[in-house]
């Protein structure tokens, strides 16, 4: 203990002292003041020496305060800057790059979590006959073919529904909320509207989807309720495409 106290005094005494000048100065007043017979010049002395140390220590508070208030102020820029960046990271996570709607992992879980709270109708669509589309324009042509999908799909769909990309030309749109036939009567309106789309140029021809339409029960996972929508979609792919099909 002794070897440890001697450590302890030796640190703080190695520690300066900040305020060394201001505590002499307030020692010396203190002196003055309780001095009984202290003459005029002590007390002037004493308290010039106060009031010089006083205002440096008013500007170094003030110096500090506002160090202080750029430190908040360039803290709350950071956690704004963060929380700006945790959504654009969330936002990544669960949309798709060129079209900004659900990618598949999102549409996923959110189907997931709408059939275990009850029936959920799914709608996949599928653009005929994608491949020719890049073959005979590009790649970056049929980007664009899919944003014209992605649009026609958002006008009609709006807030009845949530869209996704499932994969490179086939899109999910789920009605956590609806009934079957307001899954047809949504899917005819798709359909109708990509049908009557005119693409900007090099595209000179019309593009069609194909739909298949299902409900499942609460309770049900999401590929046995994906598969059966998709299995209605290769339905209207066999019947001739650009058509609806119901899963039976």
């Amino acid at each position: 203990m002794p070897a440890l106290a001697t450590s302890q005094n030796a640190l703080s005494n190695e520690v300066p002292d900040l305020f060394k000048s201001e505590n002499a100065a307030l020692e010396n007043a203190r002196t003055a003041h309780a001095a009984p017979h202290a003459d005029a010049d002590v007390y002037c002395r004493s308290l010039g020496e106060l009031i010089t140390h006083f205002e440096r220590l008013m500007r170094e508070t003030r110096r500090l305060i506002g160090r202080s208030d750029r430190a908040e102020r360039e803290m709350n820029a950071l956690n704004l800057q963060l929380k700006t960046l945790a959504q654009q990271l969330e936002h990544r996570a669960t949309h798709d790059a060129l079209t900004g709607v659900l990618n598949r992992g999102a549409v996923i879980e959110l189907a997931g979590q709408a059939l275990r709270d009850g029936s959920v109708v799914m709608i996949v669509l599928d653009i005929d006959l994608f491949k020719r589309v890049n073959d005979d324009f590009g790649h970056p042509t049929g980007d664009a073919v899919i944003q014209g999908i992605v649009t026609c799909l958002r006008r009609i769909v709006g807030d009845q529904g949530i869209i996704g990309r499932v994969g490179g030309e086939e899109f999910t749109v789920l009605l956590p909320t609806g009934n079957l036939a307001d899954g047809v009567q949504l899917a005819e309106a798709m359909r109708d509207a990509i049908a009557s789309h005119v693409f900007a140029a090099p595209v000179n021809r019309h593009i069609t989807a194909s739909f298949g339409v299902s409900i499942s029960p609460g309770g049900t996972d999401f590929d046995t309720a994906y598969s059966f929508a998709d299995a209605a979609l290769y339905c209207a792919k066999r019947a001739g495409r650009n058509c609806v099909e119901v899963a039976v």
